[in-house]
């Protein structure tokens, strides 16, 4: 890689041929619970240790332990109170450690895209035959027990590779989110030069993000949800934005963090022009009706290498 990442070109915000979602919507709203699975004594990667504490890490594991047991129902139900499918980032070692929660999502016609095997296995050090088999096996593994290939991916832990877009493009992805550059979806670059785009999928408003690196507490989570929402709405009047709020069930589902979600939800989910929706059907809609569009504008926008 040289100065820049290389998947995609520089695109200004400002002045794109406008996007307009289904039913002339301001706003694609999307929530992408992550449903993962931590080892308790991993494989060791001597670039990434899986747990601040030495080992046996309990109380980092139980914590993520309580996610599966208990935040799961309480997030689910939530979102099922407001008419949201969670588009799931899967750890997809759950299809054999938990099962039953594979079935309550299947049941509501949520969508699964691929977040590695374990959370707790990184890419950082997998040669690019390795890596492939990682992501062919959590291809492989999402289809089995729903019946359906993901279209998306998230790198586990979020350690993604210079081949990771390349490698999952090629067993039939359609989108990552592993880069959060933007608040549209926008093209991506790969060798096999598949249509390929990223789906916006924010880090800022990560409950992980907000609770554990950033430290803010439940109401200041819950307001930034609102402001953020407040500003892409506005700008959406003039071309469609999107909104992703990534969870993870061992975080916002603690039951005092509850009630600043939910009214950050009630709040989102009672505007109109919202389109509520999934990561998949976003990914979906963009290619077929605004992606050649968005490369002309690109390419028009590119000055000629001489």
């Amino acid at each position: 890689m040289g100065e820049e990442p290389g998947f995609y070109d520089y695109w200004a915000y400002e002045n794109r041929p406008r996007l307009q979602w289904p039913g002339g919507a301001r706003l694609a709203f999307w929530v992408a619970p992550n449903i993962e699975f931590y080892e308790l004594n991993p494989p060791p990667n001597p670039q990434r240790a899986p747990w601040p504490q030495p080992a046996p890490a309990v109380p980092g594991y139980a914590i993520r332990d309580y996610g599966n047991r208990v935040g799961h129902r309480r997030q689910m139900r939530l979102l099922d109170k407001y008419g949201i499918r969670g588009s799931i980032s899967l750890s997809t070692a759950l299809c054999d450690h938990h099962p039953e929660i594979i079935e309550q999502c299947l049941e509501r016609d949520w969508e699964f895209f691929s977040h590695g095997i374990y959370n707790t296995r990184y890419t950082y050090g997998l040669s690019e035959a390795q890596e492939r088999q990682m992501i062919e096996d959590s291809v492989a593994t999402i289809e089995h027990h729903t019946g359906r290939k993901p279209a998306g991916y998230l790198a586990p832990a979020l350690s993604h590779s210079e081949h990771t877009l390349d490698l999952f493009a090629e067993v039939g992805g359609i989108y990552t989110c592993d880069l959060f550059h933007d608040d549209q979806p926008t093209p991506v670059k790969v060798r096999s030069g598949k249509r390929f785009i990223s789906v916006p999928y924010s880090l800022e408003m990560n409950d992980t993000i907000a609770y554990v690196v950033n430290k803010v507490e439940p109401r200041r989570y819950g307001q930034m949800l609102k402001d953020n929402f407040d500003r892409l709405y506005a700008e959406g009047a003039t071309s469609g934005t999107v909104m992703c709020i990534p969870t993870h069930n061992y975080q916002v589902s603690c039951p005092h963090r509850l009630r600043a979600f939910e009214e950050a939800l009630e709040y989102i989910t009672g505007h109109s022009d919202v389109w509520v929706t999934t990561g998949r059907e976003i990914a979906d809609y963009f290619l077929e009706h605004c992606y050649d569009q968005a490369l002309g504008d690109i390419a028009a926008r590119t000055p000629e290498v001489r």
